[in-house]
C-alpha cells in the first residue's frame, strides 16, 4: 500500500525532464548564458560574476524547472578538440542552443561550418533549434537580420523542426527567458518523437 502511494505522489510530483545542449565555438559566450537563464529562472541563485566564468573544457551542467518541466542544460566546450566529443550527447538530447558570438565577424564562416555539420547528425533529426546572436551589448555586432540569412543558407539541414533565430545578451541577461520560454514550447510539442527522460526510463 505505501508503495503504490509513494509511487502516486512521486508522479504527482516528478517533473519531466528534458536535454538542452547549449553548444557553440569557444569564447561564444555559452556559460555565461547558463548563468543569465539560471539567474532568470532560478528564485534566489546566486549565479557567477561574468567576470570569474572561465573557458568550459568538458561539460557544464545546469538545471532550471520552467513551465512544469525541468530543463537539464549540458554547456559543452567549443574549442576544436572539443567539438567532436559532442555528437556523444546527441542522441539523448530534446532540443539544441546554439550560440553565436555576432561580435567577431571573423570567425562567422567558421561557426556556420560547426553548425552545418551538428545539424546534419542524424541523432539530431527533428529536434528543436534555438540560434542564439548572443553579444548583442557590443557596438557594431551583427543583427539578426544580419546572421539569419547566414545560418539559413543550408535550410534543407535543418528540415521542418522547429527553428528560431533571436537577440540575446549572456551579459546583460537580455533575450535569455524568451528564447528559453519559446524552446519550452517546441520541446513540449516534439515529446511524442523524444519523450522525456524520465519516461523513456519507465
Amino acid at each position: 500500500m505505501f508503495s503504490l502511494i509513494y509511487g502516486f505522489y512521486k508522479h504527482m510530483v516528478q517533473k519531466d525532464e528534458y536535454c538542452v545542449l547549449i553548444l557553440g565555438l569557444d569564447n561564444a559566450g555559452k556559460t555565461t548564458y547558463l548563468e543569465a537563464a539560471k539567474t532568470k529562472l532560478t528564485n534566489n541563485y546566486n549565479s557567477i560574476h561574468p567576470s570569474k566564468i572561465t573557458t568550459t573544457v568538458g561539460l557544464n551542467i545546469g538545471k532550471v524547472d520552467v513551465a512544469g518541466i525541468r530543463l537539464n542544460f549540458w554547456d559543452l566546450g567549443g574549442q576544436n578538440e572539443l567539438q567532436s566529443l559532442w555528437d556523444k550527447y546527441y542522441e539523448e538530447s530534446h532540443a539544441i542552443i546554439y550560440i553565436i558570438d555576432s561580435s567577431d565577424r571573423e570567425r562567422m564562416d567558421e561557426s556556420k561550418e560547426i553548425f552545418d555539420k551538428m545539424i546534419a547528425s542524424e541523432n539530431l533529426r527533428g529536434i528543436p533549434l534555438l540560434v542564439l546572436a548572443n553579444k548583442q551589448d557590443i557596438p557594431e555586432c551583427m543583427g539578426v537580420r544580419e546572421v539569419k540569412p547566414i545560418f539559413n543558407k543550408n535550410s534543407h539541414l535543418i528540415g521542418k523542426r522547429d527553428c528560431m533565430v533571436m537577440p540575446v545578451s549572456a551579459l546583460t541577461g537580455d533575450g535569455v527567458d524568451e528564447g528559453i520560454r519559446w524552446l519550452v514550447d517546441c520541446i513540449k510539442r516534439n515529446s511524442y518523437l523524444r519523450p522525456p527522460r524520465n519516461q523513456e526510463e519507465m
